[in-house]
């Protein structure tokens, strides 16, 4: 069992930056495989990165590639994502997601998780 909290989120400009922080409770943190997705009003949950079990391998979706880092620390128990040059289309709750996979590969879709925290707000200003 794992439970996840996010922090981090809040209002921006456009062109700002905001690090997101999901922290991990339970066991065995090392061997989950972690992720961010995002919801917007009215749109359907959206993947934007993913990092597998030991941090060697990840992922993210087109439109944050360059912007967006995804990073963990396993002797902390959590997983970030550094967001810069933020645009106001990355307005959104972002969700943080875990799932135990013990892979290189990454997994970029919302079925393949089954663990996940509340959400943080992200709110970018034009």
């Amino acid at each position: 069992q794992v439970q996840l909290v996010e922090s981090g989120g809040g209002l921006v400009q456009a062109g700002g930056s905001l690090r997101l922080s999901c922290a991990a409770s339970g066991r065995s943190f090392s061997a989950y495989a972690l992720a961010w997705f995002r919801q917007a009003p009215g749109k359907e949950r959206e993947f934007v990165a993913a990092i597998n079990w030991s941090g060697g391998t990840a992922a993210y979706v087109d439109s944050v590639k360059g912007r967006f880092t995804i990073s963990r620390d396993n002797a902390k128990n959590t997983v970030y994502l550094q967001m810069n040059s933020l645009k106001p289309e990355d307005t959104a709750v972002y969700y943080c997601a875990a799932e135990r996979i013990i892979l290189s590969v990454v997994v970029r879709t919302a079925a393949g998780y089954h663990y996940w925290g509340q959400g943080t707000q992200v709110t970018v200003s034009s």
